[in-house]
């Protein structure tokens, strides 16, 4: 009965990504275009597709993990140390992974090639300018994270730390950029609604990182493209912004708002670095009470 069931669900699953490919593409003039090879970039199929054809990814590095494998209890896995032999972990979201391993280089790229011949498999292959192989020292950018072994300040101790990556930093200067030229004669309110639903899902996503600075850097730069931005526009000198920006009973700098809505300060959001979860994880073994 639940082989049965196994062969309906999996006959329903593909008949959905069947019918999602023959969709078509909905242009902005509303009209339906056939799509007959790929699906659309930041579509919500293409993760799906990974997904599915890396599931064999998965299952091969996973495989010593499994019980009575290689790498299934920590006494195995030191034992494998001692031997001079290899351990290692994949973490995978969508297309993109990252493959830990505990070795020399010479099984890193051994591993590499493993992978590669695995993926040929599924008509896949890595991406030469994507795929690194790097010492935790040298650190990898992963999901817009730069992620590196470094030295704790002030100690002998070395540690993992999370950083924001470069690329995501200049992606969301050049938005705030794009909406704040300083010859714009947009309305001010409706630029203070855009930028604070760009930075307020920006530093959300980046709050468990090593982002303090960064945060702060965005306020700031934030600040002075719209401060540019209506001097410009009205064609203010210092003292004008001045006027604009402080409080003249007590002279101390106010946020820059419009219409009632402020600018959203990135510096207040707080980073946590550091979280104990327990046992408080979901999961589907989770016994009622």
């Amino acid at each position: 009965m639940d082989r049965v069931r196994a062969r309906v669900k999996d006959k329903r699953v593909c008949g959905l990504v069947k019918a999602f490919l023959k969709a078509g593409i909905l242009t902005e003039l509303g009209d339906i275009e056939d799509t007959h090879t790929g699906t659309p970039q930041g579509g919500i199929l293409s993760p799906l597709l990974a997904n599915i054809a890396l599931s064999v990814l998965d299952e091969h590095l996973m495989e010593p993990w499994k019980p009575g494998g290689p790498m299934s209890t920590q006494m195995r896995r030191k034992g494998r140390v001692g031997k001079g032999e290899p351990n290692w972990r994949v973490v995978r979201y969508a297309d993109d992974f990252v493959v830990l391993v505990r070795g020399e280089r010479h099984h890193v790229e051994a591993l590499h090639e493993q992978i590669a011949l695995v993926l040929t498999t599924m008509g896949l292959r890595l991406s030469p300018a994507k795929t690194q192989v790097v010492h935790m020292s040298e650190g990898f950018d992963f999901l817009g994270f730069h992620i590196q072994w470094r030295r704790k300040r002030g100690t002998r101790k070395w540690y993992v730390y999370t950083f924001v990556a470069k690329r995501p930093i200049r992606s969301v200067r050049d938005k705030i950029r794009a909406l704040t030229p300083r010859t714009s004669q947009q309305d001010l309110r409706a630029v203070l609604i855009r930028i604070n639903q760009i930075t307020r899902g920006w530093t959300n996503y980046f709050k468990h990182a090593v982002a303090k600075h960064t945060f702060s850097h965005l306020r700031q730069f934030t600040w002075w493209r719209i401060v540019q931005m209506m001097r410009t526009r009205h064609r203010w000198k210092w003292k004008d912004v001045r006027r604009w920006l402080t409080d003249p009973a007590t002279g101390r700098w106010k946020p820059i708002t419009a219409d009632g809505i402020e600018m959203f300060n990135a510096a207040t959001v707080s980073v946590t670095r550091y979280r104990y979860r327990g046992n408080k994880i979901p999961n589907p073994w989770s016994q009622a009470d």
